[in-house]
């Protein structure tokens, strides 16, 4: 299982687009689920930072191991999520992957999160 927290910077200028991918995203909560499958992610959040001159977002992910990356999918809702990304996060900086101290998770959930790995 692996157990993730990365920061990312959005474009300059792009912070109306975020907006709109983060309302995209929501209002298609369904299919986005759906798509998590393939993934193997058992729990996927964006966090979200507005600074007076830098905006961040922060991906928050609790995957199983073997999961399609979301560049290969599909899915129409992961292509239009994708063309959001390349639209407004900043590829020149350098992504902070946080260091992981402790994971919490009780036995009846990763129990729950291995029978979902065998599919």
């Amino acid at each position: 299982m692996q157990v993730e927290l990365t920061k990312f910077r959005v474009k300059q200028g792009k912070s109306h687009r975020v907006d709109e991918w983060m309302k995209f995203l929501n209002d298609h909560m369904e299919k986005v689920l759906l798509t998590l499958e393939d993934e193997k992610m058992f729990v996927e959040a964006i966090f979200r930072e507005k600074g007076r001159d830098e905006e961040y977002l922060y991906w928050f992910s609790v995957q199983g191991e073997g999961g399609q990356n979301v560049e290969e999918s599909e899915h129409w809702v992961d292509q239009i999520h994708l063309k959001y990304w390349r639209e407004c996060i900043d590829s020149s900086f350098e992504p902070v992957d946080f260091k992981l101290e402790s994971v919490m998770i009780p036995d009846k959930i990763k129990s729950v999160m291995e029978i979902g790995r065998e599919r």
